[in-house]
């Protein structure tokens, strides 16, 4: 099922992926796949402590027109900047000029070391997803890319293992340490639902989002330079205060038993410990409300989260400040939060319909206002993940 602005917006990418993919392999494609992004509505730095995420998949698409080859032979070709590369399934290796297929080799590197027989494919892929804004481009790619090879090959693969598969794509052969979090709600999205995802059974539930708000991603435009080295640090003070608390993971944690031990740990491993504890709590106390209806109380979650990122976390910056300080000025506000690694990339906000336009204009005004930077802003629906296009 797909919206009416669902339907514009995989028309333009239609016209331009089968225009490219025409032009480079010289026939047309035998079928269409679409990948959404994501964006995570609470539940941040929780994955990696085996906690809880509450992501939706929403209307961007990385999108690719496709048709089998009768060898062995991968040809991609890349509609946004007219790019091309090719691999051989027999000797899959990184390409460190043409960079942006490292996760389609990726995927056909996961799936073969999994056992599933491939055969060769032309692709040519265009996305409207935004690259480096935390909107999870790669994991749409990735996902869309298994997809594809499942369709030409009839291969039996469920949603779940689709995404291990892919992010077993990300970790090991392209080298990014990423979580099950973006592949799993990209292979899994619902339509008008977010889904609670526990990180360490992998159990998943689709949570119904309120009729009559709008998700909207503003996107501070701040490119996000210290996440590595920082992502990698929090992680560590997070491992350190686990193993002050002798769990495996944070999730085991109540905020009793943390706070218990505060004097056992430094300032700063009990602040990394106290956001992932009480984050894990308010991503199912976030859950429990949209389920009961409680849409305000969902939002004031929203907003928990932010103060928690800032202050205990510390992994906000100027820009994501500002940017969730002006949504919280605006009328119809329900919520507003940083999402994503941080440092920088974008905000998501829960916003009464009736007053999104005016959201919109307002905080890109008080934004530029305080920065001097002209945001982009997305206004979202939540939907289905990966899937075939007529």
């Amino acid at each position: 099922m797909s919206s009416p602005h669902d339907d514009v917006r995989l028309v333009a990418l239609a016209e331009r992926t089968v225009a490219t993919f025409e032009k480079a392999f010289g026939a047309s494609p035998a079928f269409f796949v679409a990948a959404p992004g994501r964006v995570n509505l609470i539940g941040e730095h929780t994955d990696y402590n085996d906690g809880f995420v509450l992501p939706a998949a929403i209307d961007r698409y990385a999108f690719m027109a496709v048709a089998p080859r009768a060898d062995r032979r991968v040809r991609l070709v890349a509609a946004d900047f007219g790019a091309r590369s090719m691999f051989d399934l027999d000797h899959i290796a990184t390409d460190g000029t043409q960079r942006w297929s490292n996760y389609q080799r990726g995927v056909a590197w996961a799936l073969q070391e999994a056992g599933f027989p491939l055969a060769g494919l032309d692709v040519a892929l265009s996305s409207d997803i935004p690259v480096g804004s935390g909107l999870s481009s790669s994991a749409a790619v990735e996902i869309a890319m298994a997809y594809a090879f499942q369709i030409a090959g009839d291969l039996a693969i469920d949603g779940a293992q689709r995404a291990l598969l892919c992010q077993k794509a990300e970790n090991d052969f392209v080298g990014m340490n990423c979580g099950i979090m973006d592949q799993f709600i990209v292979s899994l999205g619902e339509r008008d639902h977010a889904l609670l995802i526990d990180c360490r059974t992998l159990e998943y539930s689709p949570v119904p989002l309120p009729s009559g708000c709008d998700v909207v991603i503003c996107d501070t435009k701040k490119r996000r330079g210290l996440v590595d080295s920082e992502y990698n640090r929090r992680r560590e003070e997070c491992e350190r205060g686990a193993g002050i608390l002798q769990v495996s993971a944070l999730r085991d944690v109540s905020m009793d038993q943390l706070q218990a031990h505060r004097d056992t740990m430094d300032e700063i491993t009990f602040r990394r410990c106290h956001h992932v504890v009480s984050e894990c709590q308010r991503t199912l106390d976030a859950v429990d409300a949209l389920r009961g209806g409680y849409v305000a109380r969902f939002g004031q979650l929203m907003n928990a989260s932010h103060a928690s990122l800032r202050d205990d976390y510390e992994v906000s910056c100027a820009e994501l400040d500002a940017m969730v300080s002006a949504a919280w000025d605006m009328p119809g506000t329900l919520g507003a939060r940083m999402t994503g690694a941080g440092f920088g990339g974008c905000t998501v906000n829960l916003v009464d319909s009736a007053s999104t336009d005016a959201f919109v204009r307002g905080v890109t005004q008080a934004y530029t206002r305080a920065t001097g930077i002209i945001p982009e802003v997305y206004v979202c629906q939540a939907s289905d993940g990966v899937r075939l296009i007529d």
